[in-house]
């Protein structure tokens, strides 16, 4: 799938993403996670905005994504929020940022896409302040066997469906990675990732 093809997917499901800030499916795991952002906050592919209800209403907030439709849906959110917001149109695996500027780096849901997710968390490591957070909910393989081999066998029809992997592993992407784990927490038999980690 080519670059242009990929971002147009997500611009298709802005309005579906829209609809689950409404009806969050993860909200008690959202709220224990994204609480704790603080300060300067960088949430990268930001899409629709589903995490603007937990978070803390003295942070500074910045969201990236390179769809157009889902920065729109954010934006239009981001009036109902008392936290100040900056958005940028880019591509997070490739955008360039200064080193050391966010107390906080959030992703949710995002590292099944990156071609390269690896990459884009040692990015969150070197734009993340030395004493700062990274606050990760992915979903990835299941710790079911039985599951984890479904996911294995539709991944390539997922993939071309919603333009993110079903099974990745995101424990060992992040370990392998430049990051700490501080904690980690699985929900819904392995399928949901709560990670805290440092730089």
């Amino acid at each position: 799938m080519d670059h242009q093809s990929f971002i147009q997917k997500f611009d298709k499901q802005a309005k579906k993403y829209s609809n689950r800030r409404k009806n969050n499916h993860a909200y008690k795991f959202r709220q224990r996670i994204f609480q704790e952002a603080e300060g300067k906050v960088l949430e990268v592919s930001i899409g629709a905005g589903l995490n603007f209800p937990f978070y803390n209403k003295n942070i500074e907030l910045t969201g990236i994504d390179f769809s157009h439709e889902m920065l729109k849906s954010a934006q239009n959110a981001a009036k109902n929020y008392p936290f100040k917001t900056t958005f940028i149109q880019e591509d997070v695996e490739s955008i360039e940022l200064s080193a050391n500027s966010f107390d906080t780096i959030v992703s949710s849901g995002s590292l099944c896409a990156y071609q390269d997710p690896i990459h884009v968390l040692n990015n969150f490591q070197k734009w993340c302040k030395p004493e700062g957070n990274i606050l990760l909910l992915e979903h990835g393989l299941c710790t079911n066997k039985t599951l984890g081999w479904l996911q294995k066998i539709l991944n390539p029809i997922m993939l071309k469906l919603t333009g993110c992997h079903q099974n990745r592993n995101m424990t060992d992407i992040v370990k392998k990675s430049n990051l700490k784990i501080i904690r980690e927490e699985r929900h819904f038999g392995g399928y949901l990732y709560l990670i805290w980690a440092k730089p």
